[in-house]
């Protein structure tokens, strides 16, 4: 018999210890593994990294195992035990993986501005130069400008290069040090252009463009995202249209309205000339042309709506789409128009994920009834469940906390009419934690009662280990349980005679 590391009676006192009992007691298979990843993060949370350990060493699948010891490790170098996180690195089997977690580690003391350690781990690293980035940041953070500069010299790769001299600049913006920041997305340029890798080459391009656009660099950032045309155009591939979509939007932002539109013209995509529309759009939005903002928004949907099945290169990000312009419609103070796209959609998932976007999007404008309109098109109560809570949301973002409470009430009423038992309890205990985010503790602890009572009713032992670990997150360590709560758990516990 294998090790336990969760005894009965941690177990009846605590949600989390009972969701491990439940897991490390299951026998060797992916729902295990499913398992034991929804307790170990939050082990972590807790600081307790030996026990987060001991379970992440319990699975079989080497994978999930080596990836969940990376977490633990990282951990506890955050905690300072770097011995224990190199010894933690060393027992993970795959050697990339075990690079990695050494990557981990040196990122995280770098971070904390333990520059010697991190330079130490990083000469046991494969590929250093994302660790070199890091101390590079963090030196120029420091404001040890000819320290971050020597350190990016020793980077191989220009992506990491450029990647930290973008996160350096994006310090400088904070600061409005624009001359400085702009100075930083220079160099990143140069070395965004060394890039070997066509596609990440026209990709770091497009975000230097946007950090241009952030510098109030307009002309830089026209100029940046002009070679990433000429690279995205010179494509044969899948990747071409949406890297020209992004290029166009780019312009787009910094102000070129012909390049933008010229860019467009190469995309053949459909599902890319919607998606770059919408962004025209929101562009124009921002610059208060709304009639042209909705002209362009209209024009997408009308050329996503006409693409056929057999010019449809991904379904999925089809429908997805139509559910993020039907939500724009309604930033857009279209709320008939956003219910009447979200309805239209042929997929039914994806409808009712569109209806509960444009639910929340007009609660945050204050557009109650038609939110609600939007909230009743939605049919199955798990979807309209959701829709409340994404609602709650909105509304809490806003200030309208009274809203936010009303509308997790009413999303846990709906809980019975819920017929998937882990559905409705993971439900639940999303309300009730937001419940509890809201000052409402004690409806907080009334709704995660409720959902407590509805994991037991789950058969599937990975499904409900899982819902313990999520409820687990309203519950401190040592906070004492209700007679209620403790009772329920202790039933549960009870089919678990190991």
């Amino acid at each position: 018999m294998s090790e336990r590391f969760v005894t009965r009676a941690a177990a009846e006192a605590d949600v989390l210890a009972a969701a491990a009992f439940i897991a490390e007691r299951m026998p060797q298979s992916d729902d295990r593994s499913e398992a034991i990843s929804a307790v170990v993060p939050r082990f972590l949370a807790r600081g307790e990294v030996d026990l987060a350990a001991s379970l992440s060493d319990t699975v079989d699948d080497p994978h999930v195992r080596d990836r969940l010891l990376i977490a633990v490790a990282a951990k506890c170098a955050e905690l300072d035990d770097d011995e224990y996180a190199m010894q933690l690195a060393e027992a993970i089997e795959e050697y990339g993986l075990q690079s990695q977690a050494r990557e981990a580690i040196a990122l995280i003391k770098a971070g904390k501005g333990d520059i010697e350690r991190a330079r130490e781990i990083a000469a046991e690293v494969l590929h250093p130069d994302e660790v070199f980035a890091g101390i590079a940041i963090k030196q120029a953070e420091s404001g040890d400008e000819e320290a971050a500069t020597e350190t990016l010299a020793a980077i191989d790769y220009p992506a990491s290069a450029a990647g930290a001299l973008m996160a350096m600049a994006a310090m400088r913006l904070a600061k409005d040090d624009h001359l400085k920041a702009a100075e930083y997305l220079e160099n990143a340029t140069s070395l965004g252009l060394e890039i070997e890798h066509d596609e990440e080459r026209i990709r770091m391009l497009t975000d230097i463009g946007n950090a241009f656009i952030d510098a109030k660099r307009g002309d830089k950032a026209i100029e940046t995202f002009e070679r990433a045309r000429v690279f995205a155009e010179e494509l044969d591939n899948v990747h071409r249209d949406s890297l020209l979509a992004a290029v166009a939007q780019g312009l787009m932002r910094a102000g070129s309205v012909d390049l933008a539109d010229r860019t467009l013209d190469a995309v053949a995509d459909k599902t890319q000339i919607a998606n770059t529309l919408l962004g025209f759009a929101r562009e124009y939005w921002r610059r208060d042309e709304k009639d042209e903002a909705l002209e362009a928004l209209d024009e997408g949907y009308e050329v996503l709506r006409s693409q056929k099945d057999a010019e449809t290169r991904d379904s999925k990000v089809k429908y997805t789409l139509f559910g993020t312009i039907a939500a724009q419609f309604a930033g857009f103070e279209k709320g008939e128009r956003a219910i009447e796209i979200g309805e239209a959609i042929d997929d039914h998932d994806y409808s009712m994920s569109a209806l509960s976007q444009v639910a929340q999007v007009l609660t945050a404008r204050g557009g109650d009834e038609q939110a609600e309109q939007a909230m009743r098109a939605i049919g199955e109560p798990y979807d309209r469940m959701i829709a409340m809570i994404g609602m709650s949301d909105a509304a809490k973002r806003e200030g309208r906390d009274e809203l936010a409470i009303t509308l997790l009430n009413d999303a846990a009423e709906l809980a019975e009419e819920v017929p998937q038992l882990t559905a409705r309890a993971n439900a639940v205990i999303e309300a009730a934690k937001r419940l509890r985010a809201l000052g409402q503790d004690a409806r907080a602890s009334e709704t995660a009662s409720a959902a407590l009572g509805f994991i037991a009713e789950i058969r599937g032992e990975s499904s409900r280990a899982i819902a313990l670990a999520n409820i687990a997150d309203l519950n401190e360590k040592g906070a004492q349980l209700s007679e209620t709560d403790a009772d329920a758990l202790r039933q549960m516990l009870v089919q678990n005679r190991m």
